[in-house]
């Protein structure tokens, strides 16, 4: 089986097990620059439950559309748990959704640090009434790779949670 039908599969899932709990999902992307959100309205019927996404590549847009504070970004880094945690929870809030998958890291190939490598990514989910989890990852391929690994890791914890 290819990667590219895994990938398929697991859209389907997340789409199937939404659908059957009558729930909807959103999502709040940085480093995978909407492709969570792309992923998931491949499938035919998602609008029934994908209410929407947003790109918050920039500090500033993280900071006036997910709400996530200076403090956060300044001490934590836009690449943080405490940043997924808040983009998870804002964008649900936004949104109005049951689900609320978010995505922060370093795609690569620059813009690591001394404690940040290329492939750093922080996943979150926020669902009904608290947030579920964030994940930590460090994936060792070019930017679509990491990308594309960052957007399978996120439907993964979706078909935990949904």
């Amino acid at each position: 089986m290819t990667q590219e039908r895994i990938t398929v599969r697991l859209e389907a899932q997340v789409g199937e097990r939404l659908k059957l709990r009558h729930a909807t999902i959103c999502t709040a992307e940085s480093c995978t620059g909407g492709l969570v959100a792309s992923l998931l309205t491949d499938i035919p019927g998602s609008s029934a439950y994908v209410l929407g996404g947003v790109v918050a590549y920039s500090n500033a847009v993280k900071h006036a559309l997910l709400s996530v504070p200076d403090d956060i970004l300044m001490e934590q880094g836009a690449v943080s748990a405490e940043t997924a945690a808040v983009m998870a929870s804002s964008a649900r809030a936004l949104f109005g959704a049951d689900y609320a998958l978010s995505v922060t890291g370093i795609a690569g190939p620059g813009g690591e640090t001394p404690t940040k490598p290329v492939g750093l990514t922080y996943i979150g989910i926020a669902g009904p009434s608290r947030l579920l989890e964030i994940r930590r990852f460090v994936w060792k391929g070019d930017r679509e790779a990491n990308k594309r690994s960052s957007a399978e890791a996120a439907l993964r914890l979706a078909l935990e949670y949904v």
